[in-house]
């Protein structure tokens, strides 16, 4: 996570209208509504897992457990995830799995 943070921080300084604009979809995206923040997470780490998005997995593991998902909330996508997604998916699944390891080592 800290090298993407690096590289879209110089992406930023590249490119930033397109960054600006990228960061208030993102928010705007992913703010309360009729579902809430984290359901929206768990609904882009599944997507993240079934595209096979690893950077992807690293920071919306950590934004739905921001939000409070649980572990066993985070499994439960997962196994929607790789319904949709196949034996690739699952392979990608193991990386959510890694990064709650490394995000919560305590649980």
């Amino acid at each position: 996570m800290k090298r993407v943070r690096n590289q879209t921080g110089k992406l930023s300084s590249a490119l930033p209208e397109v960054m600006k604009n990228f960061y208030a979809l993102s928010k705007a995206s992913s703010t309360d509504g009729v579902i809430d923040g984290k359901t929206k997470e768990l609904i882009a780490l599944a997507i993240a897992v079934a595209i096979h998005c690893d950077d992807c997995i690293g920071f919306h593991t950590n934004s739905a457990l921001k939000a409070g998902a649980t572990k066993e909330e985070i499994i439960e996508v997962l196994g929607v995830a790789v319904f949709m997604g196949g034996g690739p998916a699952l392979m990608y699944a193991t990386h959510v799995m890694e990064a709650m390891e490394e995000l919560q080592p305590s649980s």
